[in-house]
This record gives structure tokens, sequence and C-alpha cells, in this order.
């Protein structure tokens, strides 16, 4: 009987299947080279084992965070400043990355955003796409009302190289690469250089309940993380040896060049800069994307 109650004891004690040791991570999308460092944290014995998923769609990750069906999720910044903003308590904990990704991807011969005047460009239906193609266009000195927008969804790179639309918003570090090594000469013009502030594109995210009652797993993560993506960016081979050892199947050349472009937007690796964020929340209203700029301090955890 004492035997028995000391099993009980220790099962009521250990909370399940995921411990303090344990936690479960949603991407925002299929695994690519910008989760290499996630991957990589998990290398030997890490701090904070992670159950590492991927979405069924774009809208899984807010969804299933805010249902509490797991402990973290990666959202694009824009998201987690749209759910914020229509009453979900969701915190920034971790930044994957500290620049946008954003960018207009434009076909050989144009060489400016103002070029754009008078063509189709490609979006994919988000607010975030229009308010990327508007700044781009505005910063090189153009008028984005003179731009024609086709929604083609997340086809830019066939769009492109059939010649349906001259540009569309993308992401540097994904299709950008990708159509580069399909067609020398496609231009990427990324948002930061036109007017937008170097925001941090994708965020690890938490619920507030987590925040507040379970602090050692957020340290946790973020200690994992802050090494698998400091190896990313000093040992980019090896952090890509874990992704293909953990996503078999990857295109690998692919995943080299898309590491080697984002090696340089890693870094310094796990900072969430306070003024930076206030400036991307002004850009978000700026732009449409947000009605009103969130309390940078409640959407995102600055403790570290």
């Amino acid at each position: 009987m004492v035997a028995l109650l000391l099993v009980l004891l220790l099962a009521a004690c250990g909370g399940g299947d995921e411990g303090p040791d344990r936690a479960s991570l949603l991407l925002d999308f299929t695994p690519n080279a910008v989760h290499a460092g996630i991957y990589a944290s998990q290398a030997g014995d890490p701090e904070l084992r992670l159950q590492i998923r991927a979405p069924g769609s774009s809208t899984d990750s807010v969804k299933l965070l805010s249902a509490g069906r797991t402990d973290f999720a990666v959202l694009d910044i824009h998201d987690l400043g749209l759910a914020r903003e229509k009453g979900a308590d969701l915190v920034g904990v971790f930044p994957l990355v500290q620049r946008p990704l954003a960018a207009v991807i434009a076909r050989p011969g144009i060489r400016s955003p103002r070029d754009l005047e008078g063509r189709h460009v490609g979006v994919t239906g988000l607010p975030s796409d229009v308010a990327v193609l508007r700044s781009v266009v505005r910063g090189a000195g153009g008028d984005p009302d003179r731009v024609r927008t086709v929604t083609i969804g997340f086809n830019a790179v066939s769009a492109l190289l059939t010649g349906r639309v001259d540009a569309a918003t993308a992401f540097w570090n994904a299709e950008g690469v990708a159509l580069r090594r399909r067609r020398p000469g496609f231009r990427a013009f990324r948002v930061d250089d036109y007017g937008a502030p170097r925001y941090p594109e994708l965020v690890v995210c938490a619920t507030r309940r987590t925040v507040r009652e379970r602090p050692e797993l957020v340290d946790a993560l973020r200690d994992t993380l802050r090494r698998g993506y400091d190896d990313a960016a000093r040992r980019p081979a090896r952090a890509l040896d874990r992704l293909h050892a953990a996503v078999p199947g990857l295109d690998a050349d692919l995943m080299r060049a898309e590491l080697a472009a984002l090696r340089p937007a890693l870094r310094p690796v796990g900072r969430l800069d306070p003024a930076i964020l206030r400036a991307w929340a002004r850009w978000d209203v700026r732009f449409g994307i947000l009605e009103r700029p969130p309390d940078v301090a409640r959407a995102f955890d600055l403790a570290r």
C-alpha cells in the first residue's frame, strides 16, 4: 500500500507527459531554414526538450495557442498584433530573426519600386501584404495608389515565373532565394530598406497565463532557443544537419541558400528591443494592419 501511494504521488507530481523539461512548439509554416535554430537547439541534451509541430493552416497557430493546445507557437509579428487586437492575450517571448523578412520581389528589368506604378503586383490577401507593398513603393518615391494588385494567394514563385504578375509580396529569405536560383535577375525590395523599422518578423509566443504561472518554462525555452540560433549563426552546416535529420525530404541546396541569406538577420540572437517594437507598432497602424498601436510592454515579455 505504501509503495502504491508513492507511485500515485510521483505520477501526480509529474503532470502527465509534459514536465518542466518538456514543452510543445507549433511552427508558423512547414519547416524551413528559418526554423534551423529550433531544430539545432534539440541536439545533445537540451535544457528543454521540444515537441515541434507544423501547423495544418496559417491560422492554426493563434487558435491552438489561445486554446492551450500548445505551450508555444511561432507567429508573424503582425499576426500577434492582430490577435491581441481581437482580445487574445498572447505574448512574444523570443524573436527568431531581427529584421523583417517581407519584401516586394520583382522580375528582372524592374530596377526600383517606383517602376511598379501601372503594373500588376501579386498579394496573398493578408493585410500585411498591402502594407508592405504600399510602404515599399512610397519609400521609393512612388505612388502606391497607381499599383494594380492581384490576389494570388501563396503562389508568388509560380506567378512570377509564368509572368502572371510583374512583382509580388513574399519573403526574401524563402521565395526570393528560390526565384533567384531558378532565374537570376529577380530583385527583392526589402520593406525595411524602404521606410519600415527593423522589426523581428517571426516571434515565439505564449499565453499570458504561461508567462505568469510558468516563468521557469519560458526561461528554459529562451535559453534553449538562444543556444540553437547562436549555433545556426556560427555553425550553419551543423544546424542544417539537425534540420534534415528531423525533417527528411527537404531540398538541401535550397535550405543551405536560405540559411546563408538569413544568417545576418539572426543576430543579436534573442533580443527584443522596446524602441524597435514601438516603431513597429506605429508602422503597423500607419499602414493599416492594426487599428491602434499595441502596448509593447504587454505584447512582449521584455524581462530578459
